[in-house]
């Protein structure tokens, strides 16, 4: 019966974690709404992120905070996505200026967006902020928390962005940045 247990777990979180990034590019109510890159997608939109790349962060998200995910929220796909959503709104409100400014910044690019999951990933490991966005679900929650990062828009320019974040490889800067977001707020 435990080792049953075993085998379910991942299968699960592996399934709430694509049903999230589906929610994610679905949903009206998603900032990233049609900004997923699918596999065989037509559309002619500006794409931010891979799915494959989303699905992935996502799911160490789940994973890492088990508890919240597979527990509190019971593997329910509704719950984790308003969750997701209202950080990710936050963030476009703390960035609006350079939010989707893709020619001129790379804060919406695939690297950039995997080091913002990361760090939510650290904040949902915060029992204090997921009671109060528990309490009162929105992205205000976050955007208090968030709001130092408008200070670092110009660190995101396209013009000097490697050197800003300086890293062997993608997986690397990944890391950079998200240490680089921690450390403002």
């Amino acid at each position: 019966n435990r080792l049953q247990g075993v085998e379910r777990g991942p299968a699960e979180e592996t399934r709430l974690a694509a049903s999230i990034v589906k929610k994610l590019y679905d949903e009206p109510s998603s900032p990233l709404q049609y900004k997923i890159n699918r596999l065989g997608g037509r559309s002619r939109q500006e794409k931010w992120i891979l799915q494959a790349e989303l699905f992935n962060e996502i799911k160490k998200l789940v994973v890492q905070n088990e508890k919240l995910f597979m527990k509190d929220f019971r593997g329910k796909p509704d719950r984790a996505f308003e969750l997701i959503a209202d950080y990710l709104k936050a963030v476009r409100t703390v960035m609006e200026r350079i939010w989707g400014a893709n020619d001129k910044y790379k804060f919406t690019s695939s690297v950039t967006f995997k080091a913002l999951i990361r760090v939510l990933a650290d904040l949902t490991l915060q029992a204090d902020l997921i009671a109060k966005w528990r309490e009162n679900p929105s992205p205000r929650v976050f955007e208090k928390l968030l709001s130092p990062w408008a200070e670092m828009k110009d660190e995101f320019r396209n013009e000097g962005f490697y050197e800003r974040f300086p890293a062997k490889g993608q997986i690397e800067r990944v890391r950079v940045i998200e240490q680089r977001l921690l450390r403002q707020i």
